[in-house]
C-alpha cells in the first residue's frame, strides 16, 4: 500500500508533537539544573546614571574602599520535571559543596541569599552552614534540595582584580551538576521567556511547517483538475450522441475516473456518432433493461444538440450547455462575412460559386453531415430558416468534381473539418471549439458578427443550439448516470465545458431555458 505525500504530511502532524512531549516530558525534563543572571552591573555604571549616587563609590571592605565595586545577582532553579536532591549533585558525598560560582576579573566581596521558594528549606543558608561560603574568588553553594521549578538567588557583591584592565568583565562561571539530567548533567544557562520557551517555539514552527506542508499538497491535490465532485458514484456509465460535445464528454469522462476509482466510463472512436444516433442507443438501452414503472436507467446517458423529436417518451431532457456552432470555408473560396440571405442563397443553390459573393472564381462545394447530426439540425432549423439541405451529389466527398458545385455527406465533425481543408471551395459546419482548433479553415461570420456568445445574445448571431443531456427515465439518485450529471454541473465540470468552447447553462440569466436572451425562444 503507498501513502500520498498528504498522508505522510499528516503522520509528521501527529507524530512530531508526540516525540516532542516526550523528549520535553519524559526523557529530557527528568532533571535539569539550570541558572540565570538577573543582573551583573558596576557601581561605576549606576552612580553615572542619576543623582545622589556617590555613597556607591564610597563601598568599603575591611575598611578600604573598593576599586571597581560590581553587583552580580543569579537565580538557581530546578528546570527540570523531577526533584533534585542531595545525591544527585555530581561531588563526592564527603563534600558538602554542590555549587561553585566563580568571577573571572573580580573578588568576591560579600554575598547574601536575597530570596528563595517556600520548599527551600532557610537551613541551607545560614552562616557557617557547610558548603555555603566564599573564597576570595568563588562563591561556593551547598547541595540544596529542589523540588521542581523551585529556585533561590544569590546577591554577590565584587570589586575588580588588581592586574584586571578589560573594560568590561566576563560572565559568570556556574560549575555544578546532577546525576542523570539532561546533556551530560551539567547545570545550564537558562532565560525567561514571556510567550514560550525555545523548545516550545521549535515545536510550534515545526506544527506550523508541517501544517502549511499539508495544505500546499491538499491545495496542488485540488488544483489538478480532480476536484471531488458532487458524489463518486460505482459502475460502469455509456455514453453516446452529439459528436460536436463529445470533446467535452471525453474530457469529464477522464477527469470523472481519476476523481472516482469505482467509476468505469468506456469510450470508443465510435462511441459518439450523431445526436439522434445516441437518442436511437439510449432508447435500445433502456427498452432492453425492461425496467419496472417509475425507475430509470442508471447508467447510460446521452447528449444531443437541441430537443429530441417526437417519438421517445421515456427520454427525459437536462439542458447542459449552449453550444455555438459556425460556417467553415477552404482557405481559397476568399470569403470570411456571409448576409444570411447569402448563406440561405448558397444551401437553395442560387448561389454556386464564390465569386458570386465577392470571393475568388471558384465552385462551391458542400460539405455536411449526415442525417441524424444536431450540428446540421441546428443549420437547417435555425439558419436556413427550416429548409432541408439540397441533394447530395456525390457519396464520397474525394469524388466531388472540382469544376463544378456539389454536396456530400460524412459522418463525424472531425472528418468534416478534414474535408472541407481538403476540398477547393467547400463550404461546411461545425462547433466552435473544433473548428478553432483547426488551422487549415476558416471561420466565417455571419452579418459581420462571429459566433459568440454576446452576438447570439443580441439577436444577431442564429447559428446555436443547446446541448441537452438525455436519461431514460428518472435515473437513481445514487447512480453513476446522475453523479456524472452533478458532476457537469459543478465547478469542475463547468471549467471543463467552457475549455472547449460552450458556455455552461449554469451561467446564463435563464438556466433551465439555456438560450441566449435575444433568442426568440427567450422572450
Amino acid at each position: 500500500m503507498s501513502l500520498s505525500w498528504g498522508s505522510v504530511a499528516a503522520v509528521l502532524g501527529l507524530a512530531v508533537p508526540v516525540v516532542a512531549a516526550l523528549w520535553e516530558f519524559v526523557l529530557a525534563g527528568r532533571k535539569r539544573l539550570g541558572y540565570r543572571v538577573q543582573l551583573d552591573t558596576t557601581i561605576r555604571d549606576s552612580a553615572a546614571s542619576g543623582p545622589d549616587t556617590t555613597v556607591l563609590q564610597r563601598m568599603q571592605w575591611d575598611g578600604t574602599n573598593l576599586r571597581d565595586p560590581s553587583v552580580v545577582l543569579l537565580r538557581i532553579e530546578n528546570a527540570g520535571w523531577s526533584p533534585v536532591v542531595a545525591g544527585d549533585y555530581v561531588a563526592p558525598a564527603s563534600d558538602p559543596v554542590g555549587i561553585r560560582i566563580a568571577f573571572p576579573g573580580r573578588r568576591v566581596v560579600g554575598m547574601t541569599v536575597t530570596e528563595r521558594s517556600a520548599q527551600v528549606p532557610p537551613s541551607f543558608f545560614v552562616p557557617g552552614a557547610e558548603g555555603f561560603e566564599t573564597t576570595g574568588r568563588e562563591i561556593r553553594l551547598p547541595k540544596v534540595i529542589l523540588n521542581r521549578r523551585a529556585h533561590y538567588k544569590v546577591l554577590a557583591v565584587l570589586d575588580r582584580e588588581e592586574g584586571f584592565t578589560d573594560p568590561e568583565f566576563p560572565e559568570p562561571e556556574v560549575t555544578a551538576g546532577v546525576v542523570g539530567g539532561v546533556r551530560g548533567g551539567n547545570i545550564k544557562k537558562t532565560a525567561y521567556y514571556p510567550f514560550a520557551s525555545r523548545q516550545v517555539r521549535w515545536l510550534l514552527a515545526s506544527l506550523i511547517l508541517v501544517s502549511a506542508t499539508q495544505s500546499g499538497f491538499t491545495l496542488a491535490g485540488s488544483g489538478d483538475g480532480a476536484a471531488a465532485p458532487l458524489d463518486c458514484a460505482a459502475g460502469t456509465l455509456h455514453l453516446s450522441g452529439s459528436t460536436a460535445f463529445a470533446p467535452v464528454l471525453r474530457e469529464a469522462a477522464r477527469q470523472y475516473e481519476r476523481t472516482c476509482p469505482d467509476a468505469r466510463i468506456p469510450l470508443t472512436a465510435t462511441s459518439f456518432k450523431g445526436s439522434v444516433d445516441g437518442l436511437d442507443t439510449l432508447a435500445a438501452a433502456g427498452a432492453g433493461a425492461r425496467l419496472p414503472d417509475g425507475r430509470g436507467l442508471g447508467d447510460g446517458l446521452s447528449f444531443s444538440d437541441g430537443p429530441k423529436s417526437d417519438g421517445r417518451p421515456r427520454l427525459l431532457p437536462r439542458p447542459v450547455a449552449l453550444s455555438l456552432f459556425t460556417l467553415v470555408v477552404h482557405e481559397d473560396a476568399g470569403v470570411e462575412d456571409l448576409s444570411l440571405k447569402q448563406v440561405r442563397d448558397i444551401y437553395a443553390g442560387n448561389i454556386t460559386n464564390w465569386s458570386q459573393v465577392k470571393g475568388n472564381d471558384v465552385p462551391i462545394h458542400l460539405v455536411s453531415r449526415n442525417p441524424g447530426s444536431g450540428t446540421r439540425t441546428t443549420l437547417e432549423q435555425q439558419v436556413l430558416d427550416g429548409r432541408p439541405l439540397p441533394a447530395v451529389t456525390t457519396p464520397d466527398c474525394a469524388g466531388l468534381d472540382r469544376g463544378r458545385p456539389g454536396r456530400c455527406e460524412v459522418g463525424g465533425t472531425g472528418t468534416l473539418l478534414d474535408t472541407v481543408a481538403a476540398t477547393p471551395g467547400a463550404l461546411g459546419h461545425s462547433e466552435v471549439g473544433a473548428a478553432a482548433a483547426h488551422d487549415d479553415v476558416r471561420q466565417i461570420r455571419i452579418d459581420g458578427f462571429p459566433a459568440t456568445l454576446e452576438g447570439a445574445d443580441e439577436g444577431a448571431y442564429p447559428y446555436w443550439q443547446t446541448e441537452i443531456a438525455y436519461t431514460y427515465g428518472e435515473p437513481p439518485a445514487d447512480s453513476i448516470a446522475a453523479g456524472f450529471l452533478r458532476y457537469l454541473a459543478n465547478e469542475v465540470g463547468k471549467d471543463v465545458i467552457r475549455s472547449k468552447g460552450h458556455r455552461p447553462c449554469a451561467e446564463l440569466d435563464k438556466p433551465l431555458l439555456c438560450r441566449p436572451d435575444g433568442s426568440p425562444a427567450a422572450r
